[in-house]
C-alpha cells in the first residue's frame, strides 16, 4: 500500500467511534500485521480487551506481547484470576516476574505507571566501559536511553548520568566522578498526581521510582504522565460538573453505569433544592403580603451560586497545583472575602439601576420601587458574599477531613447556597420592608 502505518491507523481511529463491536473486529482482522499492531498500542485497555477477548490464549499472547510491560500489567490485571496465569506463561522468564512485580502497584501509584526497563550503571565504571554496557542495554527494549542511572550491587540508586555528559566525558573517567548524586526520584507508592506535579516543576523526561530503602524500581517517563494527566484532568471535570468521574470513553460507558454515576449526585443535589422549597414555605406569609419579592428570587439565588461556582473552582484548581495549601484557608478567605464584598457591589449596582431604570419606563414595582430596590441591592451584597466564602472555603474543609476536593461541585456548591441564599433575601427584606410592603 503506498498509505502509511500511522496514515491508516489514524484513519481508523478517526473512524473508530462510529463502528460498533463487531465492525471494529472485522475492520481490525482485516488490516496488515504492521498497521493493525500499530492500531492496538494506541487503543485504550478497554477497546484493546473487547477486540481481543474472544480470542484462544495462544492469539492473546501474540497481541499482549505487542504492549510495554506496564501496559500488559494494566490489562492483565483486568483479566479474571483464573486466567491470568496462563497469559502470563506467553512472556519469557524476565518479563513474566517484571510484569508480576507492576500488578502488586496500584494503577494510579508511581510503581503502577513505571517501566522496570532501563539504563543501569555501576559507579566504578569507565565512561568507555559504561558507553559499550549502555549500547548492549539499548538493544534490550529499554524505555529511554536519555539517562543512565547509577546504582550499587544492591541496587540503590546513588546517582544519575545524562546520554549527553557520557559522549562528552573522557573515556577513561570514573562514573562516580561525573555523575550527579542530587537525584529527583518518585517514591513507589507516591499518588500520580504527586508524580505529575513533580515532572510539572523539574521538566525532566524520566524520574526513577524508589522504594522506601532507596533501591531503584523502575521510571515514569513523560509518556506515562501525558495519559495520567488526561485522566486526573477528566476525573476532577467531571466531579467538578457533578457526578462521579467515569472510568471509560463516554460512548464506552455503558447506559446502566452512565445513569448509576450520574443519577446518585442528581438525587442528591434534588433533595437539596428541596430545602429551597422548604425555606420558601417558611416566607410564604412575606410572599403574599409582597409578590414583588418572587420576582427577583432567580436573580438573587442564581448570583450567589454563581459567585460560588467561580469561587469553588478556582480553589479546586489551585489547590491541585498546590499553589495553595490547607494552612493557606485564612489567608484565602480573607482575600475572598474583599472579593466576595466588591463582586456583590458591582452587581447590587447593576440589580439597584435595573429596578429604578425599569420602574420608570414600565412602572411595575409600586410606589415603595425605592425601598424594593435597596432591597434587591442588599440581598446582592450579603449573598454573593456568603456564595463566594463557601465556594472558596467548602474545598479546604473536605481536603481537611481526607476527600478530594473535587467533590466541592459547582452544582453541590450552588444548591448550597440556593438555600442560604432566599434565607438572607426574606431576612433583609423583612429588615427594609417592615411596616411598608410587610
Amino acid at each position: 500500500m503506498a498509505e502509511s502505518v500511522e496514515q491508516i491507523s489514524g484513519e481508523w481511529k478517526t473512524r473508530w467511534r462510529e463502528l460498533d463491536l463487531p465492525g471494529r473486529r472485522q475492520h481490525f482482522f482485516a488490516l496488515p500485521p504492521p498497521q493493525a499492531e500499530n492500531l492496538f498500542e494506541k487503543l485504550s485497555k478497554k477497546e484493546q480487551m473487547e477486540l481481543i477477548g474472544e480470542l484462544s490464549l495462544a492469539d492473546w499472547g501474540v497481541w499482549i506481547r505487542l504492549l510495554r510491560l506496564d501496559d500488559a500489567a494494566d490489562l492483565i490485571q483486568k483479566l479474571p484470576a483464573e486466567l491470568r496465569s496462563d497469559t502470563l506463561a506467553h512472556f519469557d522468564e524476565n518479563a513474566r516476574r517484571e510484569i508480576i512485580g507492576l500488578m502488586a502497584y496500584a494503577e494510579d501509584a508511581a510503581g503502577g505507571l513505571m517501566n522496570p526497563r532501563y539504563i543501569r550503571i555501576r559507579p566504578d565504571m569507565t565512561v568507555g566501559e559504561a558507553a559499550r554496557y549502555l549500547s548492549a542495554q539499548a538493544k534490550k527494549n529499554v524505555e529511554i536511553v536519555y539517562y543512565s542511572y547509577v546504582l550499587e550491587r544492591d541496587q540503590r540508586l546513588i546517582g544519575v548520568l545524562s546520554f549527553r555528559n557520557l559522549l562528552l566525558a573522557k573515556e577513561d573517567e570514573v562514573i562516580s566522578d561525573i555523575m550527579h548524586r542530587d537525584v529527583v526520584s518518585v517514591p513507589e507508592q507516591m499518588d500520580r498526581e504527586e508524580v505529575l506535579r513533580l515532572f510539572s516543576k523539574y521538566h525532566f523526561i524520566a524520574l526513577p521510582v524508589v522504594d522506601a530503602d532507596g533501591h531503584m524500581k523502575g521510571i515514569v517517563t513523560h509518556d506515562d504522565l501525558a495519559k495520567a494527566a488526561q485522566q486526573v484532568a477528566t476525573e476532577d471535570m467531571q466531579k467538578v460538573g457533578g457526578m462521579e468521574a467515569l472510568d471509560a470513553p463516554y460512548f464506552q460507558v455503558s447506559l446502566f453505569d452512565m445513569l448509576k454515576k450520574r443519577g446518585g449526585w442528581l438525587m442528591a443535589l434534588f433533595i437539596g433544592e428541596m430545602a429551597t422549597a422548604t425555606a420558601m414555605a417558611h416566607y410564604e406569609q412575606e410572599i403574599a403580603q409582597a409578590l414583588v419579592l418572587v420576582l427577583f428570587i432567580p436573580l438573587i439565588i442564581s448570583s450567589g451560586g454563581n459567585s460560588g461556582s467561580q469561587a469553588t473552582t478556582l480553589i479546586i484548581r489551585s489547590l491541585a497545583l498546590k499553589e495553595i495549601r490547607l494552612k493557606d484557608w485564612w489567608r484565602v478567605m480573607h482575600r475572598e472575602l474583599v472579593a466576595g464584598l466588591m463582586l456583590g457591589i458591582l452587581l447590587a449596582s447593576i440589580g439597584f439601576l435595573r429596578v429604578i431604570i425599569w420602574q420608570y419606563w414600565k412602572p411595575s414595582y409600586g410606589e415603595h420601587y425605592w425601598l424594593v430596590a435597596v432591597t434587591v441591592a442588599c440581598s446582592l451584597v450579603g449573598v454573593v458574599l456568603w456564595g463566594t466564602l463557601t465556594g472558596s472555603m467548602l474545598p479546604f474543609l473536605l481536603r481537611k477531613l481526607g476527600f478530594d476536593p473535587a467533590s466541592a461541585s459547582a452544582p453541590f456548591v450552588a444548591t448550597l447556597v440556593d438555600v442560604t441564599g432566599l434565607i438572607i433575601y426574606f431576612s433583609v427584606a423583612s429588615m427594609i420592608l417592615s411596616g411598608t410592603l410587610l
